[in-house]
């Protein structure tokens, strides 16, 4: 991304008016706009009554409470006991009004992240439809959305944002949520991941939503394996040596290894565990500088590459066992199988022995 970024509207003061403006419109010129209005208008009506009722089942024997105590006709620690209510009617409240306040200020980051964006050549959307990429978190589940969505205009295509989507349904459902960072590459590469180490969870189990096969790891000389396990086709080891050269290795450590990464297609994907915070400009700078050194560096170590197995350069294609990792099995679910099983057939040799 070969240009100078103004961050300056990240920090630049907004008014309230500004802010609901820009909310304004912006729900306006969503899909559905009007039957999300209606929604949210109902929504408010609803929760006003429900506040209303609760308020004076709360607050009546409250203020009985009050008047007996100022008359002397009740005990304090009874009068207590009956204002407790009150209490949690205010806790409340001011949980509501922190959360009216959260969502006005959420407002005005967007706003600045969408001035940032005009700033910048960029494209802002507050909320779009989940993108058809090939990478390892995408395609998966229902509800796919993209939301504090960045792309490019013109020139090389770069794109990055908080993407989501829905597993499961009922108490099963649940909602995963990932930054991401998209970008597009001159030639088709085999696929590889470098799967972080930093973001691992319990054993060292992937936090990716896909698990490749262990037999397809390799490794890289000096530390690279303590920040990354980098997993490639197999017979495709030597491909993976022609882009992963030692330098290109020393910037994803320096710059990227808090994230995964994803190379397929003509694609490289960084995917950050966590979503990326609202309008928050180091986290912009860290991504553009990832794009400037990494993918820099990626885009010219592989603008020559052809797969052997192919043979020719004007196809710009990989050959089909090296298109896609083969997946494999959870190492953590294995081993809550095996525990399940064996503490089964201890209870039944328990059993049998009583």
């Amino acid at each position: 991304m070969d240009r100078t970024i103004d961050y300056t509207p990240l920090f630049s003061p907004v008014t309230s008016t500004e802010v609901a403006e820009f909310q304004r419109a912006t729900l306006a010129a969503r899909p559905n706009a009007s039957s999300e209005q209606v929604q949210r208008i109902i929504g408010v009506v609803l929760g006003v009554v429900m506040a209303l009722v609760i308020g004076v089942s709360m607050l009546t024997p409250a203020a009985f409470a009050l008047a007996a105590l100022a008359s002397g006709a009740l005990d304090p620690v009874d009068a207590v006991i009956l204002l407790f209510p009150v209490l949690i009617l205010g806790i409340g409240g001011a949980l509501v009004v922190r959360s009216v306040r959260a969502r006005r200020f959420d407002w005005e980051k967007r706003l600045r992240m969408a001035r940032f964006a005009e700033a910048n050549g960029l494209t802002y959307a507050s909320v779009s439809p989940g993108p058809s990429y090939p990478g390892a978190i995408f395609g998966l589940g229902s509800s796919r959305q993209v939301s504090d969505h960045l792309r490019t205009g013109d020139g090389r295509y770069l794109d990055f944002g908080n993407y989501r989507y829905v597993t499961g349904s009922g108490k099963n459902r649940t909602t995963h949520s990932w930054g991401f960072l998209a970008l597009h590459l001159d030639r088709a590469l085999p696929h590889m991941v470098l799967d972080s180490r930093a973001n691992n969870g319990l054993l060292g189990s992937t936090n990716l939503p896909t698990i490749f096969s262990r037999d397809q790891i390799l490794s890289l000389e000096g530390d690279f394996d303590r920040y990354f396990t980098l997993y490639c086709p197999r017979q495709y080891e030597r491909d993976a040596l022609y882009v992963f050269t030692p330098d290109l290795m020393a910037l994803l450590i320096d710059e990227a290894s808090p994230y995964d990464v994803e190379i397929v297609d003509q694609w490289m994907f960084v995917y950050s565990a966590r979503p990326f915070p609202l309008a928050d400009a180091a986290t912009y700078q860290r991504l553009l500088r990832i794009v400037s050194t990494v993918g820099a560096k990626a885009l010219s170590q592989t603008d020559r590459y052809v797969d052997e197995r192919v043979g020719a350069f004007a196809p710009n294609i990989v050959a089909p066992q090296g298109q896609r990792l083969r997946r494999g099995v959870s190492v953590l679910g294995i081993v809550l199988v095996v525990g399940f099983v064996a503490a089964w057939v201890l209870s039944i040799i328990t059993s049998f022995g009583e």
